[in-house]
């Protein structure tokens, strides 16, 4: 059983507009594997998933399972729009938004004129489907990337994480690698820090703070992406696995999780859905409370948009 994941809320799908046995050009990959950003995380055993009565049980968060894995290595932050461009100046890649022609971005970045003129879902009519809108220019035409070297890349379908990860040498994590190095060593932690979002008052992760979707109050400062070091890292030396932006993993989305024991799990062998883990700087607990570690999502693997992006692991030299 894979079931329907709640995509439309938390990452609106391009839909089939790209078949999935697409065979794409091969990327050149770099002349030698980029690890260089990345922190060994040791094999264990680990809980994951949820019962947590604040989860959404139909996005199969639980059972609360064991799962054994193998040490491997994940970057410590998302790939940000500077080492995508190194990858793009290198293969001349062009990714699906780009080749597509549109991406989604959220209304209320745009001007007037261009949020008015955009097609928007029936049930998410925050998001505007954008002509022109990149990875170069994440508000569509006229914008830039700015400052914004530093920041996560976005508007990178799976397809396009996939090819990134062909040219440096990785891959993208498995659901339960990302699980896994997300938690940092906690057990069954609703966040990478604890349990209470804010601790003491302090911000750990970007996340919209307001009444959504019409204020955003901007208090963990950031309307927007921010910087991929944005806030302390977690046990394990990883940087904003909640908040700021989802993350693609390599799994098909399915809510059957198999039968214990779980030992390198990789999820099922096809499907229509690609998980997103972490949540996004648009999350809000009012309507997709999805910045928990155990929280999940999926989206098609043509899809794009301005809060998806994705990082990195690898197999330990040797293994």
């Amino acid at each position: 059983m894979t079931g329907e994941p709640h995509r439309s809320c938390c990452a609106p799908s391009r839909g089939d507009t790209i078949a999935l046995s697409e065979v794409r050009a091969p990327v050149r990959a770099a002349p030698a594997r980029d690890t260089g950003g990345m922190v060994l995380v040791p094999g264990g055993e680990f809980l994951m998933g949820t019962a947590d009565s604040d989860g959404y049980p139909s996005d199969g968060e639980g059972p609360v399972r064991s799962v054994r894995l193998s040490p491997f290595l994940i970057d410590t932050r998302a790939v940000t729009n500077d080492r995508f461009a190194a990858f793009v100046g290198d293969t001349g890649y062009r990714t699906d938004a780009e080749r597509l022609g549109w991406s989604y971005v959220f209304a209320g970045f745009l001007p007037g004129t261009l949020r008015r003129e955009s097609p928007r879902p029936d049930r998410t009519p925050w998001w505007c489907a954008v002509s022109g809108a990149t990875w170069q220019a994440p508000e569509g035409p006229g914008s830039t990337l700015g400052d914004r070297s530093d920041h996560p890349v976005v508007h990178v379908s799976w397809n396009d994480a996939q090819a990134y990860c062909a040219w440096a040498g990785t891959r993208l994590p498995t659901e339960a690698e990302w699980e896994y190095a997300a938690r940092g060593g906690l057990a069954q932690a609703r966040y990478p820090w604890g349990d209470p979002l804010d601790p003491d008052g302090v911000y750990h992760c970007n996340i919209w703070r307001g009444a959504f979707p019409v204020k955003n109050t901007a208090a963990d400062g950031y309307r927007g992406t921010a910087p991929v070091d944005a806030f302390a890292p977690n046990g394990f030396g990883l940087y904003n696995t909640c908040g700021n932006v989802w993350e693609w993993c390599a799994d098909w989305w399915t809510v059957d999780h198999g039968v214990p024991p779980l030992i390198d799990p990789h999820g099922p062998k096809s499907g229509s859905g690609k998980v997103i883990r972490g949540g996004s700087h648009m999350c809000h607990d009012s309507y997709c409370f999805r910045y928990r570690v155990a929280a999940r999502s999926a989206n098609t693997p043509d899809s794009s948009s301005g809060h998806t992006g994705f990082r990195c692991t690898a197999d330990p030299a040797g293994s």
